[in-house]
């Protein structure tokens, strides 16, 4: 999207958000030439590219919470406030990973919507059953995506929850003996940010794909 398209989203959002209306929003923008088809290959990209983000910062975790096993001497207090930080980093890219799946499935749902009932404006019934057709197509298709981008988001809250127990654990506990204790835990964290991670990879391919696909269509 161009810089102009750009500024015109924004100003496009601002008027939806005072209208207090979404509908007014996706009018505006339709008006302009830019459809609901063309916002949801967007938010994808957007929520793509969330996830990415996310996958990057819960990997740096990772190894932040993996250091601190193996330490040997310096300042805990720093130990401390350096995996505060990778933790709230994560937080953030958490909610917008939450936040860019639920703009895909809001205009998802108005798209398909809008579609469905457009369908019995047809008087061609080649015409509608092909657009019936590639409706169904467009679905199977979100459908995957969406089930991928759950199963990813689901596992993101394990591994915060792993990490909160552990900056906690510190803060309250800042010694070199309480450090050591938290190996054991570190495995299961481990294997969870493993799983994400894993879940992150495919539901960034199902984007990918869907991008593509609406793209040659």
């Amino acid at each position: 999207m161009n810089r102009f398209m750009l500024q015109v989203v924004a100003v496009s959002g601002l008027l939806a958000l005072l209208a207090g209306c979404k509908g007014t929003y996706y009018s505006a923008m339709e008006k302009l030439g830019y459809h609901k088809r063309d916002l949801l290959v967007d938010r994808v990209q957007d929520a793509r590219d969330a996830q990415e983000q996310a996958k990057a910062q819960f990997q740096s975790a990772l190894e932040q919470f993996s250091a601190v096993v193996g330490f040997e001497g310096g300042e805990l207090d720093k130990t401390y406030k350096r995996l505060n930080t990778e933790l709230e980093r994560s937080e953030d890219r958490a909610q917008a990973v939450h936040k860019r799946i639920e703009d895909v499935q809001e205009v998802a749902k108005a798209l398909f919507r809008e579609w469905e009932a457009e369908l019995s404006e047809y008087t061609n019934a080649s015409l509608r059953n092909l657009s019936k057709q590639r409706l169904e197509q467009t679905q199977d298709r979100y459908a995957r995506l969406i089930n991928a981008m759950e199963r990813a988001e689901a596992r993101i809250d394990p591994v915060l929850a792993a990490f909160r127990d552990q900056v906690l654990f510190l803060k309250h506990n800042l010694n070199a003996q309480a450090v050591a204790s938290l190996e054991d835990e570190l495995a299961s964290v481990r294997t969870d940010v493993s799983s994400l991670l894993k879940a992150m990879e495919l539901s960034i391919a199902e984007a990918n794909d869907f991008i593509k696909a609406m793209s040659q269509e």
